[in-house]
């Protein structure tokens, strides 16, 4: 192999999606318009959605997206506000319904589309950039039927990105979101893995390194559980329905935005250095979820936001290159000793902090002798896939 070879394989070009959040300000009528389209898509959807368990339940058959496009001419026909809304966010309610149907098959019949409900806090719809009717502009973002919409564009889009489709949203606070979603060339260039981090779930802390640096997550949710239990108790005993009930449940809404806000950015500012400093890193491949429950740590497992961060950490990486190594949850890292390679079956416990090695004489701390042993077998997990490339 000659090394024009060489430098193609390791400049890899391909077409990758990026979505950006900026908060906009609809004026009135535009807010009209915008729950007016939310009441219309929920309307489609749902409605598509009973006439496919109908369909199904009579005669086992299933109603495809072509199908339920007829619908909704005929919708538009008996229900003539349908029209007064953006078409094409109605057909994506339709393709949204479809992907559901999909993945409840691909998940083993697990995951069945639910019907949508007026009562959600959240509620949005997707509309699709044709003919350039989605364009950002002066401070203002125009969308198809509202017009120009006043934008909070906190960051630049890179020259060459294509605008594909925008979905508009509305939060629990009453505040006004967009997701603009581009397309982009990728020209990430691949690194070597010369520079290799093991990272060890750590619930007080969120992670620990395999260079024995503590994150020191600060436990958002838990600051505010105070604050927030009594916002919430103040709302229990309000009359459902009624002026105060709707402001007061603003400002429960408005606690739980912060907090999410103040763990998104502590995230990103983490993954960000890590993706910036390394080639590759490695974690374990960890259900969050079962550990919630079996572990009755619900509530700090799910203020760590360990999942989010690992997404986050995964595509930063990936955009400069990098690479993401999981390796295998049964993988004894926390029981193994990091120095001679003995295994401890005393650290299966939780409660022991600290192993001692009995081989070696030496007390290591129990997540950072678990960094140490993820980053070697995520190095060795390297070694191997490169190998494997070069045969």
């Amino acid at each position: 192999m000659n090394q024009g070879d060489k430098n193609k394989r390791s400049y890899v070009r391909e077409m990758s999606n990026r979505t950006f959040e900026f908060r906009i300000y609809p004026n009135r009528v535009q807010c009209q318009l915008i729950d007016k389209t939310f009441g219309c898509t929920r309307l489609v959807y749902n409605h598509c959605l009973d006439r496919k368990k109908q369909l199904w339940q009579d005669s086992r058959q299933s109603l495809s997206y072509t199908a339920c496009a007829k619908e909704l001419t005929q919708l538009k026909k008996e229900n003539e506000f349908l029209k007064e809304v953006d078409s094409i966010a109605l057909q994506q309610s339709l393709r949204h319904l479809d992907t559901a149907y999909r993945n409840f098959f691909a998940r083993g019949n697990k995951g069945f589309p639910r019907f949508k409900s007026k009562k959600n806090g959240r509620q949005s719809y997707s509309t699709v950039n044709v003919n350039n009717n989605i364009r950002l502009e002066d401070g203002r973002i125009r969308l198809p039927k509202l017009g120009k919409v006043k934008i909070r564009q906190h960051r630049q889009i890179p020259e060459g990105w294509i605008l594909k489709s925008a979905t508009i949203k509305r939060v629990p606070s009453g505040k006004y979101y967009v997701s603009i979603l581009f397309e982009y060339e990728n020209q990430a260039r691949e690194r070597k893995a010369d520079k290799v981090l093991g990272l060890d779930f750590s619930l007080p802390e969120l992670f620990v390194t395999s260079e024995g640096e503590h994150c020191g997550y600060p436990k958002y949710y838990r600051q505010a559980e105070q604050k927030l239990a009594k916002a919430q108790r103040k709302l229990s005993k309000m009359q459902k329905g009624s002026s105060n009930y709707g402001k007061q449940r603003v400002k429960v809404a408005r606690i739980h935005e912060k907090v999410a806000n103040q763990r998104k950015d502590f995230l990103h500012k983490q993954s960000h250095w890590i993706a910036k400093a390394y080639d590759a890193v490695c974690i374990e491949k960890l259900n969050m979820q079962e550990m919630s429950k079996l572990m009755n740590f619900g509530k700090s497992v799910h203020d760590d936001g360990w999942g989010m961060f690992t997404r986050m950490l995964e595509y930063k990486l990936e955009d400069r290159g990098g690479r993401l190594v999981r390796i295998d949850r049964w993988y004894p890292s926390s029981q193994t000793c990091s120095c001679c390679g003995h295994i401890h079956p005393e650290m299966k416990d939780l409660k022991v902090r600290v192993l001692f090695c009995d081989w070696c004489l030496e007390y290591y701390d129990r997540d950072e002798n678990a960094a140490i042993n993820i980053r070697e077998e995520g190095h060795r997990l390297l070694k191997r896939q490169k190998l494997q490339k070069s045969a």
